[in-house]
């Protein structure tokens, strides 16, 4: 029996690239609370969050195959979600220039009725430019990256901030590793191919 995939994220980023799996899925909010535990590290929080999103949005359709994702820089151990107001993107982007940051990726796919539960993560390595006062401003002006991690939306103008980026799943930087996300809808029974 083919079960129907539901995206536990309202990420219009996240849609599109589970969208390029041909794949018919719907969204729905997963209504989890992403403040971060005290003590928890940068992986600790997506990890967490992810499988979090899965969980609640499975108790919703538990004959679904759920998928649950979440994203945080990790900046030397200290780590950078959502800025949500232009003034904490600014802070972030001046803290991350000319660093290393670590973007946290991860994902968890869930199906309450078979009790399938998975998570793995991906871990981007992205080494940030020595940006300028104008160039952080320019750039959030263009994009107005507030629902991304770290402020950094590379799938847009955001790429221009970055000298490199090191990693193993080329759309986990975006929000949603499709590797690890096909990977774990085969072990759940979606057939992708």
């Amino acid at each position: 029996m083919s079960r129907p995939v539901v995206l536990g994220s309202t990420s219009k980023y996240r849609a599109e690239l589970l969208g390029r799996l041909g794949l018919a899925f719907e969204q729905a909010a997963p209504d989890v609370d992403e403040t971060p535990m005290p003590g928890e590290t940068p992986e600790q929080i997506a990890r967490r969050l992810a499988l979090a999103k899965a969980r609640a949005v499975a108790q919703k359709f538990p004959h679904a195959v759920v998928i649950g994702s979440d994203q945080v820089a990790d900046l030397a151990g200290t780590p950078l979600g959502k800025p949500g107001t232009h003034e904490r993107a600014v802070q972030q982007l001046r803290a991350m220039r000319g660093q290393t940051v670590v973007f946290q990726t991860a994902l968890a796919v869930v199906c309450a009725e078979t009790g399938f539960e998975q998570a793995d993560l991906a871990a981007v390595k992205v080494v940030f430019r020595d940006l300028s006062d104008n160039e952080i401003e320019h750039y959030l002006r263009a994009e107005q990256p507030y629902d991304c991690a770290g402020s950094a939306k590379s799938e847009g103008l955001g790429i221009a901030l970055l000298e490199s980026i090191d990693n193993d799943d080329p759309t986990a930087l975006v929000g949603l590793p499709l590797i690890r996300t096909c990977r774990l809808l085969r072990a759940a029974g979606v057939k992708l191919l």
